[in-house]
């Protein structure tokens, strides 16, 4: 399993970044990245204390750990200014908090996440063929989410991607330890989600080539 969206502590997480990653470790993940939700008041709080335990974890060898952040309810007139201020920190993968559609975020958020050059969008709810064009053009994951809520919007995003070609991840947006999920589990949700079992495969094997030329 290779999950790039989790929280731990530092943000609404039930778990210290190592219990999480033993925990992912111990039901087979391969690689993890704990992107906590972010804005302006927490960059220089958070990103250096997880860079400090994602070099310990890493140290060990047993499962790939990512350092990166969730920007979350960034106003879109922000976001550009927030990507740049999170790399520059050492966030190794920056994900943009979605239009989900069982949370209030701004319109706008999705176009303005992408054209800021996130590597992921989350739970992007009911994004527009515009803002999947751009997706595709600018090598932006989409994300397909095994969060209840989030998920209501997953096969409209598989049905866009599928037709304009962008790149999409199954990740689980982990709050708790019940939320980490199997290879298989993963599997079922990108399924459910209208993908193809070659398109599942394609999907994650898409991911992981990412991974190994980006890290």
């Amino acid at each position: 399993m290779i999950d790039l969206h989790t929280h731990t502590v530092f943000s609404d997480g039930e778990l210290i970044p190592f219990e999480l990653v033993r925990r992912a470790e111990k039901i087979g993940y391969k690689c993890i990245a704990i992107t906590d939700h972010l804005d302006f008041s927490s960059f220089e709080f958070v990103i250096p204390k997880l860079i400090k335990a994602v070099k310990k974890l890493n140290e060990l060898g047993k499962i790939k750990v990512i350092a990166g952040c969730e920007l979350t309810h960034i106003p879109p007139s922000l976001m550009k200014e927030a990507v740049r201020e999170v790399r520059k920190l050492g966030a190794q993968i920056v994900v943009g908090h979605g239009e989900s559609p069982v949370e209030p975020v701004v319109d706008g958020t999705n176009i303005s996440a992408i054209e800021a050059g996130v590597d992921i969008l989350a739970h992007p709810g009911l994004i527009t063929e515009q803002e999947i064009k751009l997706a595709a053009k600018k090598n932006v994951f989409l994300e397909i989410t095994a969060r209840g809520g989030h998920n209501i919007a997953n096969g409209h995003v598989v049905k866009l991607a599928r037709k304009y070609k962008a790149n999409l991840v199954i990740n689980t947006d982990a709050h708790a330890p019940k939320d980490l999920i199997s290879f298989e589990f993963a599997k079922v949700v990108g399924i459910g989600a209208g993908l193809t079992e070659d398109e599942f495969f394609h999907v994650y094997s898409t991911v992981e080539k990412w991974i190994q030329q980006k890290f």
